[in-house]
């Protein structure tokens, strides 16, 4: 009781002190590299909790290269509110029947192991039900966020089974050298109603090493682009639609009825060591709760959800203090 009190105290003195006024204005400069904007323009207020409940994550782009998607649906329901298994069936997913044709060889053959075991009726383990971390882009999967910002930084908060924070310092460069880190090393600028972050130093020597519910890996070379904008329901119709259409909703479609505010990200994803070609996605999101709940992972290390042994939770022989 006392964490959780402690955690809706720093949510909400953060995001009282954090937003920007409204009508401040960006610098203007030189762009992405020297990480100031390009016009004098307000800063959008983000600062809220959004959602994007769902299962894969990404949502295909219209046209080009995209994310690892699933050749086949569970059955569902009306609503696209279906249970995530079939009947009578338990811990074999839909994830083994993948397609993406830019895959590198050795990457595709990695996919195509989980999907094996996925098939196999294994559920292998990932960030999430071991409880590790989240790497860029597997931090997605958590459906709730809070954005907050700051003057000098934006912090989103990933809340679900893990509890994943990142920080993005504004208006400066990538250090040189760089240290790999568990969600890399994210800098941002304004560019008029648009957030970019650019994110690079994902660590990859570390334990489920993934960027999606599919397995698919990442190397050294992983460079995402994230811009997020506000946005109405007529420029997002069409990347809901297709969202609907792609993965499952396990609250229900909670995008086609909201009018007001939608918070989109699109993707730009380079990982020459893993993909052919750079690719793009969109997550559209709706607002979330007022006050996030909160989530603990390894408070019960057993696994309910296939043989019942313990997940691999991080563990250490010794105290930190």
């Amino acid at each position: 009781m006392h964490r959780q009190q402690n955690f809706l105290l720093f949510i909400a003195l953060a995001a009282a002190v954090a937003t920007p006024a409204l009508g401040q204005t960006v610098a203007s400069g030189g762009g992405a590299a020297s990480g100031v904007t390009h016009s004098a323009t307000p800063i959008p207020d983000f600062t809220r909790s959004w959602m994007h409940p769902s299962f894969p994550w990404f949502e295909p782009p219209a046209s080009g290269p995209g994310p690892v998607t699933n050749r086949s649906r569970w059955p569902q329901r009306p609503g696209n509110d279906g249970p995530p298994l079939p009947p009578g069936v338990q811990g074999v997913s839909d994830y083994n029947h993948y397609t993406n044709p830019i895959l590198q060889p050795w990457a595709a053959a990695v996919v195509k192991k989980f999907g094996e075991m996925s098939l196999a009726g294994i559920t292998y383990g990932n960030p999430s039900n071991q409880c590790w971390p989240m790497p860029m882009l597997f931090v997605y999967k958590e459906g709730t966020i809070r954005m907050i910002q700051q003057p000098d930084m934006v912090q989103i908060i990933y809340t679900g089974p893990n509890t994943d924070v990142r920080r993005i310092r504004l208006n400066t460069r990538h250090p040189e050298p760089l240290t790999p880190s568990w969600y890399g090393d994210s800098v941002g600028h304004y560019e008029g109603d648009t957030l970019v972050i650019d994110t690079i130093g994902v660590k990859t020597d570390r334990p489920y090493a993934m960027i999606d519910l599919f397995g698919t890996p990442y190397s050294k070379s992983l460079h995402v682009i994230e811009r997020y904008r506000l946005r109405e329901y007529d420029d997002v119709k069409g990347a809901i639609e297709r969202h609907i259409k792609e993965n499952w909703l396990p609250a229900g479609d909670v995008y086609s009825k909201h009018r007001g505010k939608f918070l989109q990200l699109h993707l730009t994803v380079e990982d020459e060591g893993v993909f052919t070609t750079p690719w793009t996605a969109t997550l559209t999101y709706v607002p979330g709760p007022d006050v996030p709940a909160e989530s603990v992972c390894a408070e019960n290390i057993h696994q309910y959800y296939y043989d019942h042994s313990d997940a691999d939770v991080p563990r250490t022989e010794k105290p930190d203090f």
